[in-house]
């Protein structure tokens, strides 16, 4: 497993981290001792940063890594990143939502302590805003508060979760200096953030978190035009119409790239992520010890040849939408 410096916040963390969504489920039958395995498994190859969230599971998946967490004793060894989502309401924010109503102090502190205690510690890491809007930027009042709760020493490192539909909202706040972290989607295919977020987050001293790094799943080549997902399944919404067809045919275009490469779309998907400077570490989903062993096994593979590289950038797909003309 190789590290890297999570920004200036002097953590050094292993480059492939634990997603810790679908161990709360919403990705199909999930079950707890598969869970706890791949969290072990995991750490046993060297993993240093587990990201998860209030909604994963409504706090089934802090709970889960607070277990193990503290089963092997990890608090100070393994850094934990969670996140709050704003109160209830329209998702994303609405352009008119003020901060201080979906990030209200009360709320924040509150969800904070239950963050806390399905971690079963009285210090998080680095605790991260499920979202935002740009409306925010000129009074980021919630950051604010996240400042107080840093100095009262319940967390340590203050982070951002980039809205899906604009990951630039907030290059503005990096260059401010008012966050430590940023978790950004990053992927063969979403690669928009290398415009502009991912070379301010370096200027900045900022740790970037690349999550979607599969986009959820199709970059693993997994998925036909067959594939079918529960109505309880995030993945149902996410690929609902005809985006799975679009999703699939497009891998095979990716697949025609690594044809005689030697490389596994999954090896290639994460490899790309992390080939980008500025990224600290990407964060694919573990379902089970497998899962655990490929995803971290990549570390310790090639960097990928420039050439292919180039030819991977080329796959930069802005659907936004999911608008016709692809």
């Amino acid at each position: 497993m190789k590290y890297r410096d999570l920004g200036r916040t002097g953590l050094v963390v292993s480059e492939i981290g634990f997603g810790g969504w679908a161990i709360g489920g919403s990705w199909g039958p999930q079950s707890e001792e598969d869970s706890l395995q791949a969290l072990h498994r995991a750490l046993d190859l060297g993993v240093t940063l587990i990201d998860t969230a209030a909604g994963y599971g409504n706090g089934q998946s802090e709970r889960i890594i607070g277990k193990v967490m503290k089963e092997r004793g990890a608090w100070g060894k393994v850094a934990v990143a969670t996140k709050i989502p704003p109160s209830p309401g329209l998702w994303p924010p609405s352009p008119y939502d003020r901060a201080e109503e979906r990030y209200g102090e009360k709320y924040l502190r509150e969800s904070l302590e239950e963050r806390l205690a399905n971690l079963g510690t009285d210090c998080v890491d680095i605790l991260q805003l499920h979202t935002w809007s740009r409306a925010w930027n000129r009074d980021p009042h919630p950051l604010e508060v996240l400042q107080d709760l840093r100095d009262e020493g319940k967390l340590r490192f203050i982070g951002i979760s980039t809205p899906e539909h604009d990951q630039n909202s907030f290059v503005q706040l990096l260059r401010e200096g008012l966050l430590d972290v940023v978790q950004v989607i990053y992927n063969i295919f979403e690669q928009e953030p290398a415009a502009e977020l991912l070379p301010a987050a370096a200027e900045a001293g900022v740790g970037v978190i690349a999550r979607m790094p599969f986009d959820e799943g199709a970059l693993t080549g997994k998925y036909t035009e067959e594939t079918r997902f529960a109505e309880s399944d995030f993945r149902s919404r996410y690929f609902m119409g005809d985006r799975l067809k679009r999703v699939v045919r497009e891998v095979g275009k990716v697949r025609e790239d690594l044809e005689g490469t030697g490389l596994g779309l999954p090896e290639a998907a994460l490899r790309f992520v992390l080939a980008h400077p500025a990224v600290s570490a990407t964060i694919p989903g573990m379902r089970n010890p497998a899962q655990a062993q490929a995803n971290c096994s990549v570390s310790d593979r090639p960097d990928l040849p420039e050439g292919l590289l180039t030819k991977l950038r080329r796959h930069n797909w802005r659907r936004a939408f999911w608008y016709e003309g692809r």
